[in-house]
């Protein structure tokens, strides 16, 4: 019983000592940010291209998660940045940089869908009512890389609302203000397409299942 009580005090020192380390972190890197939006601020160019070559690499994952090409990614993630730059006195240094930065670009993604004709004809919400998807989870082990794909997949409205759900973690509330939408309607097209990418989840569950009796 001792030594159980001493290994359970070791083991919360340890997490306290490495969650202390974290924070730590963390706060350095928000002072740093923060150090850095001042000399952006200060028409530094050196800050100011800093700060890009830190966010372009995964600002551009997140403008490439709601486009369906590299190409229009790049657009998003210039625009982005051009806004980021042009307002970037509002950033308070009350969390991370990466965070506004992400909203920022999450926001211009939007607008580029909203506004580039290649995607208005898919960027239609409707109001039908969807059967309930089933909680059911397809046993099927996907690369990161492939279920972002899958979802890339999805009609510009579906892969929109569930980027924006699943990925960033807004409400359907929130959503509907955003797009401009009812909730009950970004309710419904999150379903949608879940359940779309639950069908394609389990087609190539089956795919790899059929490749695997076949040899």
């Amino acid at each position: 019983m001792i030594r159980h009580s001493l290994l359970s005090k070791i083991i919360f020192f340890r997490c306290n000592v490495r969650s202390l380390v974290v924070v730590k972190a963390v706060q350095e890197h928000i002072m740093d940010d923060h150090q850095l939006v001042k000399d952006c601020l200060k028409g530094k160019a050196a800050a100011q291209r800093e700060l890009y070559d830190r966010f372009a690499s995964s600002m551009l994952a997140v403008c490439y998660r709601y486009t369906k090409s590299v190409a229009d990614a790049e657009d998003v993630l210039q625009e982005g940045f051009v806004k980021a730059f042009k307002n970037l006195q509002q950033y308070k240094g009350e969390g991370e940089l990466g965070g506004w930065l992400r909203r920022i670009m999450v926001t211009t993604a939007i607008n580029f869908l909203k506004k580039n004709s290649r995607y208005q004809s898919e960027l239609v919400f409707g109001d039908e009512r969807l059967h309930a998807v089933s909680s059911y989870q397809p046993e099927v082990n996907l690369e990161a890389k492939e279920l972002a794909n899958l979802i890339r997949q999805l009609p510009a409205g579906y892969q929109t609302i569930f980027n924006l759900h699943a990925v960033e973690g807004y409400s359907h509330v929130e959503i509907g203000k955003i797009l401009g939408i009812q909730e009950g309607t970004s309710r419904s097209q999150y379903a949608r397409a879940r359940a779309l990418l639950i069908q394609w989840i389990e087609q190539r569950s089956g795919d790899v299942k059929n490749r695997s009796y076949a040899r």
